[in-house]
């Protein structure tokens, strides 16, 4: 038996508790990466918020990234119907089952906000996605997630052109799919848009999609309550006309923009331990760079948005 079987038997409850002390001892130390990078992507979008704000946002966020990590990994020890059953309320279902129902298929847009994994459970009781695939480091943990996510109705197809194609073949055939469009690309797969009015690398695939299949775009979230007591859905309806635009640069700063409208409600919610600004023009990866050149940069960033 994979020894990461034993989530299993352990209570969602105990896991939440464990993950809100883990995250405590974190805000203790000092030098820790995760922290490091959620300071760098908060000096870039906001580079004006106090001290005391921001110390709150990093405690906040790695509190709900530390609860989203152990949620997941409940919900791939469990059959579907668990995840399911976590769902208190879904908020503008209408506009899922509108997408659903469009000929040309849909494309549900799912940032790395929330715990999505539970709502990934959820988002295939309405039929059989095709979803890409990208092996987790480490044989154990794979096998594991992989079982979780073959309990699913989804058919998962990996992360290169022949999981692209059926993802594209799917949607012609009026199916859909989910997709994370938020991640950082190759540079061959990526224009450099605003994100959070920060230009950075940003992925197109969404976008070509899109384009060539005139699917309907629903953006859906998973958020924890706060009384702790399950999952809200958020359905939202992605319509501005830019999303579908040839020009993959017009059409993919339109996809951050749309989520954007979708994080913000939800802020610290949002996995801001992620190194998404990792390819921006002129200074390279912030998270590299010297404490005085990423200071210049966002200086020169006020600027400009001024």
């Amino acid at each position: 038996m994979n020894p990461y079987q034993v989530f299993k038997y352990v209570p969602l409850s105990v896991l939440q508790m464990l993950a809100r002390f883990v995250a405590r001892i974190m805000m203790w130390l000092p030098n820790l990466s995760i922290k490091r990078t959620i300071r760098i992507n908060m000096r870039l979008i906001e580079p004006n918020i106090s001290k005391n704000h921001k110390q709150q946002l990093i405690s906040q966020i790695i509190r709900n990234q530390s609860l989203s990590s152990v949620e997941s990994i409940k919900s791939w020890a469990m059959p579907p119907e668990w995840s399911i059953k976590q769902i208190r309320d879904v908020h503008n279902k209408q506009i899922l089952l509108e997408g659903l129902a469009n000929p040309n298929g849909m494309l549900a847009i799912v940032p790395h906000l929330g715990t999505w994994e539970i709502m990934n459970a959820w988002l295939n009781q309405f039929g059989a996605p095709t979803i890409m695939y990208k092996p987790v480091k480490g044989k154990r943990i794979d096998e594991f997630v992989l079982q979780g996510r073959q309990r699913l109705n989804a058919t998962l197809v990996p992360t290169d052109g022949s999981g692209v194609k059926a993802v594209f073949k799917t949607l012609k055939q009026g199916g859909f799919s989910i997709i994370l469009p938020d991640h950082v690309p190759d540079t061959s797969g990526g224009v450099v848009v605003p994100f959070f009015g920060v230009e950075t690398l940003t992925s197109t695939l969404a976008s070509k999609l899109a384009n060539k299949t005139k699917c309907a775009l629903v953006g859906v979230s998973c958020i924890r309550r706060e009384d702790n007591k399950g999952f809200d859905i958020y359905c939202y309806k992605l319509d501005d006309p830019a999303l579908y635009n040839r020009d993959t640069s017009i059409a993919a700063a339109a996809l951050n923009k749309a989520m954007q409208m979708m994080i913000e409600p939800h802020f610290n919610h949002y996995m801001w331990g992620y190194r998404r600004f990792k390819h921006l023009p002129v200074i390279g990866n912030p998270y590299r760079a010297s404490d005085s050149d990423l200071q210049d940069f966002i200086s020169r960033l006020c600027d400009t948005n001024s």
